[in-house]
C-alpha cells in the first residue's frame, strides 16, 4: 500500500509544478493585514471534527458530491484542516469559475457558496468557517473527479460501455497539490489533453457567442418534397436566407427567384459536406432540419462532445487506431500524428457499432466469415428456410455442434438445433469481410474488414453494416500494421492473396483500438459537426442539465 501511494505522488509530482506566488493576480479574499489571524484561523481539527457526525450526503444546506471519502481524508490527518493557505483557496476557487471553459457548471462545485464565504471571511463564525473548509474539499474532490472522468457514467447510460474509467486517486491528488503549494497545476492534471478536446473548448468559446448574438433565425418549413437541381420550390428564399445567416450564401436574396440554381446547390454541398449530411446537392428532410438547428442547439451539441472526452481514455497510446463511428472516419496515429485516414462505414441503427477499447492482434487475409448468432437467425436460418439453394450460392458452410460439416439437405431447417449450427462463409469474391480482416479480441466481436462493395464508400451515410467496422483501402493499413516485419513485403502479400489460402499473421506492433463516437470538433479552425446516426446527443444533454 506504501509502495502504491509513493507511485501516486511520484506521478503527481511528474504532472505538477510549483506555483508562484508572485504570478498569482489578485483573489476572491480581500489582503487587509487585520484579516489575516481570522484567516489562519479558517477552522480548527475540533472544530473540524465536529461536524463529521452531522456529515451524510450534505453538510448544512450543501449538497455533497463525495460525502464518502471527506471523512477519511479528515480523519487520517486528525482533522487538521486543508484549506490554511489563501493562495490555495483562491486558487481552486479560480479553477472552479474556470471549469465553464470546459462545459462544466461551477455550481456543481459550490461557487455561490464559495464565494460569499471567501470574499467575507473575517465575519465568519466558527462553525461557518469550519463548514467552509469541509465544502472546499469537497470543491476540489468533485472538480477533480468530473475533469477526469465525467459528470455523467456512461455505464448507467448505455447498455454496451467498454471503456474503462480514468482512474484517479483523488486523496492522493489533493494532497501533492497541497503539499507542492499549486491546486492550479494539480487540477489541469487531470484535464483533457487530446487535441480534439482542445479543440472543442475553442469551438465552446465561439459558439457560446455566436448563440449569445443570434436573433430570429429563419425557420425553413419541413413541409414538401425533396428540391432537385433547377426545380422549383417556395422554400428557396428562406434557404438563402438561412445560409446567408450561416456564412453560406452572400449574393442577393429575391422572393421571386425560386429555382434551385447551380450557384445555390453550390453553396448547399459545402454546407452539407460541412454538417455530415449526404453531400448530393438535394435539399431533403434531413438538410432541411440541419438547416433549422440554431446556434444554441449547436451549443449543446459541443458540451455533450466535451463531456464525451471526459469519458475516454487519457492516454490513446503512442500508436493507436480511432474509429470516428459518427463520421464514419478511422485514423491511424503514431506519435502524435495521424499518418492514414480511412473513411468507413459502421453499424446500422439496429445492429449499433459499440463504444470500446481493445489492442490490435492478428490480421487474416482471404478471411472466411464466421456468421454472428443475430445475422445468423435473422437472416440466414430464414433464408435458407424459403430458399433451397441460398447455402450453395452465397458459399456457406455448415457445422453442427461436433464441428461436423453438413450438406444444407441433411438440416432440418425447422428445427430449434440449427439455431446451434456453425454457419461460416469461405474466402472468395462473395465474402463481406473481402481480402482482410483486423483482430483486436473483443466480447462484442467487432473487427475491420475489406468489403466488395466498395462503391459504398463514396456515400456520405455510412451506417451500413452489421456492427463490424468496414474500411476503405484497407490493405494498406494491413500494411502499416505489418511495416515492422519485412518478410511481408508486397511481393509477399500478393502471393497470399493470390493463392486464395486464408492465412493469419501475428500484429508484433502495439497498437491500441479505440471505436469512440463524437459529433462536433475542430478542425483547421472550423467547428465541424456529424449526424448523430445513433441519437445520443439530446439525451446526455438532458441528463448533463439536469438539477
Amino acid at each position: 500500500m506504501k509502495f502504491f501511494k509513493f507511485l501516486m505522488l511520484f506521478f503527481f509530482a511528474f504532472l505538477i509544478s510549483c506555483g508562484d506566488d508572485k504570478n498569482r493576480e489578485p483573489g476572491i479574499e480581500t489582503a487587509k493585514e487585520e484579516e489575516a489571524e481570522v484567516i489562519e484561523k479558517l477552522a480548527s481539527a475540533d472544530l473540524i471534527a465536529r461536524k463529521f457526525p452531522e456529515i451524510s450526503n450534505s453538510v448544512g444546506n450543501i449538497a455533497l458530491q463525495h460525502a464518502n471519502l471527506l471523512d477519511s481524508i479528515y480523519s487520517k490527518r486528525d482533522y487538521t484542516p486543508i484549506w490554511t493557505d489563501r493562495a490555495l483557496r483562491e486558487d481552486l476557487y479560480r479553477s472552479i469559475e474556470r471549469s465553464t471553459e470546459d462545459g462544466l457548471e461551477p455550481e456543481d462545485y459550490h461557487l455561490t457558496y464559495l464565494q460569499n464565504s471567501l470574499a467575507n471571511l473575517s465575519q465568519l463564525d466558527d462553525e461557518e468557517r469550519s463548514l467552509t473548509e469541509i465544502i472546499l474539499t469537497d470543491a476540489f474532490l468533485g472538480l477533480a473527479s468530473d475533469y477526469n472522468s465525467g459528470k455523467l457514467n456512461p455505464k448507467e447510460i448505455y447498455s454496451i460501455w467498454g471503456v474503462e474509467s480514468n482512474k484517479i486517486n483523488l486523496p492522493g491528488l489533493l494532497e501533492y497539490g497541497v503539499q507542492q503549494n499549486d491546486i492550479l497545476a494539480a487540477i489541469d492534471s487531470v484535464v483533457p489533453k487530446h487535441e480534439v478536446y482542445k479543440g472543442l473548448k475553442r469551438s465552446l468559446k465561439q459558439y457560446r457567442e455566436l448563440a449569445e448574438n443570434e436573433e430570429n433565425s429563419t425557420i425553413i418549413s419541413e413541409e414538401g418534397e425533396n428540391i432537385k437541381a433547377d426545380e422549383k420550390d417556395s422554400r428557396i428564399p428562406n434557404i438563402k436566407r438561412r445560409l446567408k445567416e450561416l456564412g453560406y450564401w452572400d449574393k442577393e436574396i429575391i422572393d421571386t427567384a425560386t429555382v434551385y440554381d447551380e450557384a445555390l446547390q453550390n453553396a448547399v454541398k459545402e454546407y452539407q459536406e460541412k454538417y455530415g449530411i449526404e453531400t448530393d446537392g438535394v435539399i431533403g428532410g434531413g438538410t432541411i432540419k440541419t438547416l433549422n438547428k440554431t446556434y444554441q442547439d449547436r451549443l449543446e451539441q459541443i458540451l455533450v462532445n466535451l463531456e464525451r472526452w471526459r469519458w475516454y481514455p487519457k492516454d490513446l497510446g503512442d500508436q493507436h487506431i480511432v474509429v470516428n463511428i459518427a463520421n464514419y472516419r478511422l485514423h491511424f496515429v503514431r506519435n502524435g500524428d495521424t499518418v492514414a485516414t480511412h473513411r468507413t462505414m459502421v453499424g446500422t441503427e439496429a445492429r449499433k457499432t459499440p463504444v470500446f477499447s481493445d489492442e490490435v492482434e492478428h490480421i487474416v487475409y482471404n478471411p472466411t466469415w464466421t456468421i454472428p448468432p443475430t445475422i445468423k437467425s435473422k437472416d440466414v436460418i430464414p433464408s435458407a428456410k424459403k430458399d433451397p439453394n441460398y447455402i450453395s450460392r452465397k458459399n456457406y458452410s455448415i457445422f453442427n455442434r461436433s464441428g461436423q460439416r453438413l450438406a444444407p439437405s441433411e438440416v432440418d431447417w425447422s428445427s430449434s438445433e440449427v439455431k446451434a449450427y456453425t454457419f461460416r462463409q469461405e474466402a472468395g469474391p462473395a465474402n463481406p469481410l473481402g481480402l482482410v480482416k483486423i483482430i483486436y479480441p473483443n466480447e462484442y466481436m467487432i473487427y475491420l474488414h475489406d468489403t466488395p462493395s466498395k462503391s459504398l464508400f463514396n456515400k456520405n451515410l455510412r451506417a451500413q453494416s452489421s456492427g463490424c467496422v468496414r474500411v476503405q483501402d484497407v490493405l494498406e493499413l494491413a500494411k502499416m500494421l505489418l511495416s515492422d516485419q519485412p518478410k511481408y513485403d508486397n511481393e509477399k502479400i500478393k502471393e497470399i492473396l493470390d493463392s486464395g489460402r486464408t492465412t493469419t499473421i501475428k500484429v508484433t506492433q502495439n497498437v491500441k483500438v479505440h471505436h469512440l463516437y463524437w459529433t462536433a470538433w475542430n478542425e483547421n479552425g472550423s467547428t465541424r459537426f456529424a449526424e448523430d446516426i445513433y441519437k445520443r446527443d439530446a439525451a446526455i444533454y438532458k441528463l448533463l442539465t439536469a438539477n
